[in-house]
């Protein structure tokens, strides 16, 4: 992956949408856009920096991952094109004893897609030459709402006459939904190391189920030694495998569920053993029972067994901040092996998935998927005698929203849950919504995408 994060062709995108939203009498005047970045945070009341991630909108118009940036993007109008003035902070030598400085000029010329690059300092004069070109100009700024960072107070009492907030969080929304082959890439990345890391969990499991682990000692246990019989096991070898290949962020909180926790859809606790069940004595060959040593049944008085269960593993990483998102059902106990039960609806999930992936298209709806999905569950659940009836009475009912009340899936780019004002337009005025899906509303209700497909969208 060598080639350069495309902010320039973001910018166009976002001003190309900005301009449909925009009243006819404004799409004359020149625009222009202002994002600052995310700052270095602390903990509350401490001077205990938290991990830093950039602000996503301002990663998708400047590929900047430097904290205390801004940037101005310009459209003069005409066709005169896009122009984008990135600015970062200098270096504090003082600050540097501390912690890494931010890039140089010249550095952050090479490495993003720029007209300049500036210091902060530079800001005002600059966005006042650039206002002194098209004194018409609207500027616009992101809400001012505690999920974005705040804009500086000379910005406000020098230019707030000028600026509004009413179009252009909708219309990074709307470039956003659309991924370049680049971003595409980068998702393909995330998704490429989430799904080693959730190979790693299978595999450990599947070693301690065939006894293949060798038992642990009291002092340190080494890497291949480690066990896992908690859900913080699981989440600490899967962000451990996800670290080792350079993904520095995970896209959301591990979601680690075992046994009936698997059912809480946002479970991240991740704090639980799994559910054991009885002991079963060990003997040695002489029928003696041997000295106790450890919980694994080797040189030990009892083999800790669990009890059926299964090990519900939704989590994924960032790559250079674009999201996976990767849910999967491991069992736990009965030898490894899904119990009949389990593995019916494992089965059935997987019969779900895999019809909707056949089924996806441009120009399909996303809410036709979706239904598919209930008419797959509420023809397995009457064979299998979960549901009685006719199943096209029981489809009708609504029922199967209470097994399957989320929905199918959602958009993913910059963040998990990528642009939901966007890809779930207000019902009120969303015209592409089947007349099918209004016959059963509950279906719906958590679907975060309600669209046709297009080319480029990241399901």
């Amino acid at each position: 992956m060598t080639s350069k994060f495309s902010a320039q062709l973001h910018a166009e995108k976002t001003f190309a949408k900005l301009a449909r939203l925009l009243p006819d009498t404004e799409r004359q005047r020149p625009h222009i856009i202002h994002l600052v970045s995310e700052p270095v945070t602390y903990r509350h009341d401490t001077d205990r920096e938290l991990s830093f991630r950039q602000e996503s909108n301002f990663f998708y118009l400047t590929g900047c991952n430097v904290p205390g940036s801004s940037v101005l993007a310009v459209n003069y109008g005409s066709g005169s094109g896009v122009q984008l003035h990135l600015f970062i902070p200098r270096e504090d030598p003082l600050e540097t004893m501390w912690s890494p400085p931010p890039p140089t000029l010249q550095a952050a010329t090479d490495m993003l897609d720029a007209h300049s690059v500036k210091y902060t300092d530079d800001f005002l004069s600059t966005l006042t030459t650039i206002v002194a070109q098209c004194p018409d100009a609207l500027i616009h700024t992101l809400p001012a709402i505690p999920q974005f960072p705040s804009l500086s107070k000379n910005f406000a009492s020098n230019f707030g006459g000028s600026t509004t907030s009413a179009y252009l969080l909708s219309a990074l929304h709307l470039a956003r939904l659309i991924k370049t082959p680049y971003e595409i890439e980068l998702i393909r990345k995330a998704n490429a190391i989430s799904s080693r890391a959730h190979e790693v969990i299978m595999r450990v499991l599947g070693k301690d189920a065939k006894g293949l682990i060798l038992g642990q000692d009291e002092g340190v246990v080494m890497p291949d030694q480690w066990r896992i019989e908690k859900e913080a096991e699981a989440e600490a070898i899967f962000v451990a495998s996800c670290r080792r290949e350079g993904a520095n962020h995970q896209a959301y909180l591990p979601i680690c569920a075992s046994a009936q926790r698997a059912s809480t859809l946002h479970y991240c606790c991740n704090d639980r053993e799994f559910a054991w069940g009885p002991f079963i004595p060990q003997h040695d060959t002489d029928g003696d029972l041997p000295h106790t040593n450890g919980t694994n049944g080797v040189n030990g008085v009892s083999k800790k067994t669990f009890i059926p269960q299964v090990l519900l593993l939704d989590a994924g990483c960032e790559w250079n901040n674009y999201a996976s998102d990767i849910t999967r059902t491991t069992p736990i106990g009965n030898g490894g092996k899904f119990t009949k039960e389990a593995r019916e609806i494992y089965s059935l999930v997987l019969k779900m998935q895999n019809d909707s992936i056949d089924a996806l298209q441009p120009g399909v709806h996303w809410d036709t998927i979706h239904l598919g999905c209930h008419k797959t569950l509420v023809k397995r659940f009457l064979e299998l005698g979960i549901f009685k009836g006719n199943e096209d009475e029981v489809l009708r009912s609504g029922v199967s929203a209470a097994f399957f009340p989320h929905g199918l899936g959602h958009s993913l780019g910059l963040d998990v849950h990528d642009v939901p004002s966007a890809s779930k337009p207000d019902e009120k005025f969303n015209m592409t919504i089947p007349e099918e899906s209004r016959q059963n509303p509950e279906f719906y209700r958590y679907l975060r995408l309600r669209l046709p497909l297009e080319a480029g969208m990241v399901l």
